[in-house]
């Protein structure tokens, strides 16, 4: 692979099994569960940056898509990227691009701020892509889809934002210091 080195392999295969870990990890609150993965996607976001963070999530995306248990309640294969809440699984891809263009630009730039405010441009994003694709597979008017997928949700996103955003730089930093020695 042209210029991907040893540390960006193992980081992406170690966010996306932090993904897979987090991805099964459910409440059921509707039409579309309450779960882990966003965080997990907006950490390796956060972490890797906007290319391996988005490697990461397809890496996730696959390994489910093939049939393991990766996706919430514990299932896998391609129905379930398919059926109802797939478009929500393809929305962690520009979720996790997102997110890492945020880090890259909030660390070039010392501006904090901008981290947390891409992963709500991603969170956005991710949203738009599921509820559009929840709205074509159910039938479904965009009131009802809103009220069923989005507007529980927000509260809970706004807490895995503020944490994704805390644990995110020392834990690249950590990331960093222990891949340097």
């Amino acid at each position: 692979m042209n210029g991907m080195k040893v540390k960006d392999m193992t980081l992406t295969a170690v966010m996306a099994a932090l993904i897979c870990i987090a991805g099964p990890l459910t409440i059921a609150a509707g039409p579309v569960p309450l779960s882990l993965a966003t965080f997990a996607v907006y950490l390796a976001g956060a972490i890797l940056g906007k290319k391996w963070g988005t490697v990461s999530v397809g890496l996730y995306l696959l390994i489910g898509i093939i049939g393991v248990p990766v996706f919430s309640g514990f299932s896998g294969g391609f129905q379930k990227l398919a059926g109802v809440t797939g478009g929500y699984l393809i929305g962690y891809l520009p979720c996790a691009f997102l997110t890492g263009l945020g880090a890259e630009k909030a660390e070039q730039a010392g501006k904090k701020r901008i981290l947390p405010l891409m992963m709500a441009a991603g969170t956005i994003v991710l949203y738009t892509v599921g509820t559009a694709w929840f709205m074509i597979q159910t039938g479904n008017g965009f009131g009802a889809a809103l009220g069923l997928c989005v507007l529980p949700f927000l509260p809970g996103d706004a807490v895995k934002i503020a944490a994704a955003t805390l644990l995110a730089v020392p834990v690249k930093n950590a990331v960093k210091r222990t891949m340097n020695n």
